[in-house]
């Protein structure tokens, strides 16, 4: 069996965690302690995530969509792929690194995604973009962490809680949507959402296609 080669570490911004690129033959893995956040084999969930999203906003013109965590880019390439020429999407990306291992190691994996005209990346805090968001966006779609809690960081714990909700809400347009991708369910997140005023489908889908775990994503469409 080919073994895991170690390609580079980064630290997270509080400094407390490290983020670790791997790679075996033509597969990647980011690790974070002895959690895999990500592996280039696995981009069901993920594809889903986008093309759920961009089901529910099917017909917007000129439509703006924030996506928090470029991780592999699974979740930027299906919202290209679903969107036209007219659509702008910002990706938030907390840590520098995995924007350098996108453009470099993994950029065999990202093709040339990153340099579409209609892509910007942010190397910041999505939780502050959306703070700072009055009805600007069509859809909002969060893959940071493994479900709706703080795993990179303690601090994203912000974005799911009844706070950080009223903070996307306000951030999407009229029937826009937030996105929240998941490991696991939880149905403590789902009251939260309904109660901070948002219509919610709860979808499970395949890790891989029709195989693998199942993952679940939160469709929380603002009315």
């Amino acid at each position: 069996m080919i073994p895991w080669v170690q390609l580079d570490a980064a630290k997270t911004p509080d400094g407390e965690q490290e983020l670790r690129l791997k790679r075996r033959g033509s597969e990647f893995s980011i690790m974070l302690g002895a959690n895999e956040l990500m592996n280039s084999r696995l981009s069901g969930s993920e594809e889903a995530l986008a093309k759920l999203s961009c089901g529910k906003i099917q017909g917007t013109p000129s439509p703006k969509i924030l996506i928090g965590g470029l991780g592999m880019g699974f979740t930027l390439r299906a919202a290209l792929a679903e969107l036209g020429a007219d659509a702008k999407i910002t990706v938030a990306e907390l840590v520098p690194a995995v924007v350098a291992w996108a453009r470099g190691p993994m950029a065999e994996v990202f093709g040339d995604c990153l340099d579409d005209p209609r892509v910007a990346i942010a190397e910041t805090d999505v939780g502050l973009i959306i703070k700072s968001a009055r009805a600007d966006y069509d859809a909002i779609l969060l893959d940071v962490d493994n479900g709706p809690e703080g795993l990179t960081r303690k601090a994203n714990d912000g974005l799911y809680d009844m706070a950080g909700l009223s903070s996307a809400r306000a951030a999407l347009r009229p029937g826009g949507v937030l996105a929240v991708w998941s490991s696991a369910p939880d149905a403590g997140f789902t009251r939260r959402l309904q109660r901070a005023g948002f219509a919610v489908e709860e979808v499970k889908v395949r890790a891989h296609n029709k195989r693998g775990a199942r993952h679940v994503i939160w469709l929380a469409t603002r009315a």
